[in-house]
């Protein structure tokens, strides 16, 4: 398959982008969505096509050039496309989740004055996300990964009047801006010691950087792979919203609701896992780094999930349920089971984003009240939103048989067969979030669908299902939710789908072992069946049924009893106030501090103005013996000319 296809895959969004924002009146609010979704559409077919090609018997990955853009000291900084079975995976995920969105959009944001607007955005980012997940080399890598982080911020403070939207916006690039800063030194760790930014030939010397050693600090010798990717890692951590820079994402739901299920289901949230997974080769090498990603997955995976519990915005609840999956996947990537994260990545792209347009769905149809507490028995006004969220919150809960159980239950599986250091604890981390998990999931589905009305008033007897365009998605995307896991998990998490594009050690190899005991997807439903996550999923249901069905007057009798927890977990374990004031104020502060004595002082000052003043200086002195006088021109040259016969006289002496 030639390279056209695939400039074609990332230029359609970004030819659509260009139509839906600059046309204006030409274009208008109906030719904007018509051409993004073209656009995009378009993509998600291609991509189909390019995953049909590289599942075909002989097929090879692609890997070229197609664009130099520049030669610097022998490294060439290239556009190029390196697309296996690894890339093909998460084209599809990225452009059907992306399509679904754009068709979405048409209901959610029929009334908003920025339609045009938005639609150009989510274009963009989907072609941003494309150009990053299907890069051949780092600087590629790097230009998607900054492209989704310029949009997200777009997209987040979009209703730009609202200054709770301005400050989640900054809020996301600052932290995100922190991360960057480790991904850059990773990116220029990689490039000083392997002399390329190509992946192939920087995975073709991960072995010598493994045996390759510097002192981060000085008698401290540490492994080059081991800095390199942790360094990484830490760009990895703020794009995936891993503890502790992962207060920007749930305060990014003051963007639209459609955003909330691009950024957060199936792309830029996801960025992160598809770069560690891609980095496979460099992380092999260590140790220590794949101990620290594991336990930093397993603790975001745990204590997320306990925010999720005591959250009444819908929005909120399903956003830190994002943070909670998104640990489950890095905890994998940490255990070395690449291919079940990855796997995880998929359907969880599926039923998050089907909770997330759920989610907006009864917005919509509540004229934007967003707080649980004013919600119930919705189940009887909006049937498919209502169904279509019941499935998604299974998949979500890791229910046998639906998508997001084959995806965990593998995860939980290959963390408690891992013998890297800290396992143990990421084990009973990811089997305490089942429970919690369960909990909050189906606290959010029985307030808003069950129990008795707590409507406003002027909201009762009319509230209704949203239109097609809204519910056409949520069916697409329920379908994929509970069928996604039965065809694919042999293949993807058993069956050495990914071949080269993932590199494993044999000493790590815990989807190997696993993959002995697996039988097929039924087997694998009756094992889940007697397993100790089936119950503690069980368990959770149980009790917020019990809580906010049969008994709600318990969880306020809880929170009363437990005011210290409920104070701890209400204020997100106070991590918003050491982002704020230590980790911004602090990034700030250093900033103030070089720009005033690195700029001010130094450039401005002594290099630029101090430069001038010294030459106004010296002019102004050797000016005052310009008098226009011939005679004391005349004297000056007869004492030099005597100054220099002498110098002479008395050298020869």
């Amino acid at each position: 398959m030639g390279s056209n296809i695939y400039i074609a895959i990332v230029l359609c969004p970004l030819l659509a982008s260009l139509v839906a924002g600059l046309g204006g009146r030409l274009v208008g609010r109906s030719g904007a969505h018509a051409v993004t979704i073209a656009g995009v559409g378009v993509s998600f077919l291609l991509s189909l096509l390019v995953l049909r090609d590289q599942l075909a018997p002989g097929s090879e990955p692609f890997n070229e050039s197609v664009y130099t853009w520049l030669v610097t000291d022998g490294v060439r900084i290239q556009v190029g496309f390196l697309v296996d079975t690894l890339t093909a995976l998460m084209m599809v995920v990225v452009t059907f989740v992306s399509l679904m969105v754009h068709i979405y959009t048409i209901g959610y944001m029929h009334d908003d004055p920025g339609y045009q607007r938005f639609f150009s955005y989510i274009s963009l980012f989907t072609f941003a996300m494309l150009m990053l997940v299907m890069a051949n080399n780092f600087m590629q890598l790097f230009f998607g990964w900054e492209g989704v982080g310029l949009v997200s911020y777009l997209l987040i403070g979009f209703w730009y009047t609202r200054p709770t939207a301005i400050f989640a916006s900054l809020k996301a690039f600052m932290i995100n801006r922190i991360g960057d800063f480790g991904f850059i030194v990773g990116i220029a760790m990689v490039l000083a010691h392997t002399g390329s930014l190509d992946y192939q030939q920087v995975f073709a010397q991960s072995a010598a950087l493994g045996g390759m050693q510097i002192e981060v600090f000085a008698g401290m010798p540490w492994s080059v792979a081991t800095v390199t990717c942790l360094a990484l890692f830490v760009g990895a951590m703020a794009k995936s919203a891993q503890m502790p820079l992962h207060a920007w994402l749930p305060d990014s739901m003051e963007g639209p609701t459609p955003i909330s299920a691009l950024i957060h289901a199936a792309t830029m949230v996801t960025a992160g896992v598809f770069m560690v997974a891609r980095m496979s080769p460099l992380f092999e090498q260590s140790e220590t780094a794949p101990a620290v990603v594991m336990a930093i997955g397993a603790t975001t995976a745990l204590l997320t999930g306990f925010i999720g519990i005591v959250q009444n915005d819908i929005k909120r609840v399903v956003a830190y349920s994002t943070l909670s999956q998104l640990g489950y996947m890095t905890a994998a990537l940490g255990a070395s089971a690449y291919a079940a994260g990855i796997f995880h990545l998929m359907t969880h792209a599926f039923f998050k984003a089907l909770l997330f347009l759920a989610a907006g769905s009864v917005i919509v149809a509540l004229h934007h009240e967003q707080d649980m507490r004013k919600m119930g028995g919705l189940r009887h006004h909006m049937p498919i939103t209502y169904w279509t969220t019941l499935l998604g919150s299974l998949a979500l809960i890791g229910f046998p048989g639906f998508s997001g159980f084959f995806s965990k239950d593998a995860i939980i599986e290959a963390v408690g067969l891992s013998s890297i250091p800290g396992a143990g604890y990421a084990y009973l981390c990811l089997l305490i979030g089942v429970f919690v998990t369960a909990l909050y999931s189906f606290r959010m589905f029985f307030l808003v669908f069950h129990g008795e009305e707590r409507l406003d008033a002027e909201l009762r007897g009319h509230v209704r299902e949203s239109p097609l365009v809204i519910t056409l998605p949520l069916v697409l995307l329920a379908v994929a939710s509970v069928a996604s896991g039965w065809p694919f998990i042999e293949s993807v998490v058993f069956g050495g789908y990914f071949g080269g594009s993932i590199v494993v050690d044999p000493a790590h190899a815990v989807l190997d072992e696993l993959g002995r005991e697996f039988h097929g997807p039924g087997a694998f439903v009756l094992h889940g069946l007697l397993g100790m996550p089936l119950l503690l999923a069980a368990a959770g249901v149980a009790v917020a049924w019990y809580a906010y069905m049969k008994e709600p007057s318990l969880p306020g009798r809880v929170r009363r009893k437990a005011s210290v927890l409920y104070t701890l977990l209400v204020n997100k374990y106070y991590l918003d106030d050491l982002n704020e004031k230590v980790i911004v104020r602090g990034t700030r502060g250093v900033g103030t501090l070089l720009w005033r004595v690195g700029d001010m002082f130094l450039i401005d000052g002594a290099v630029v103005n101090g430069s001038a003043r010294v030459v106004d200086w010296v002019a102004g002195r050797m000016r005052r013996g310009q008098t226009g006088y011939l005679y004391h021109y005349a004297f000056a040259m007869v004492i030099g000319l005597s100054i220099l016969l002498g110098w002479i006289l008395f050298k020869r002496a």
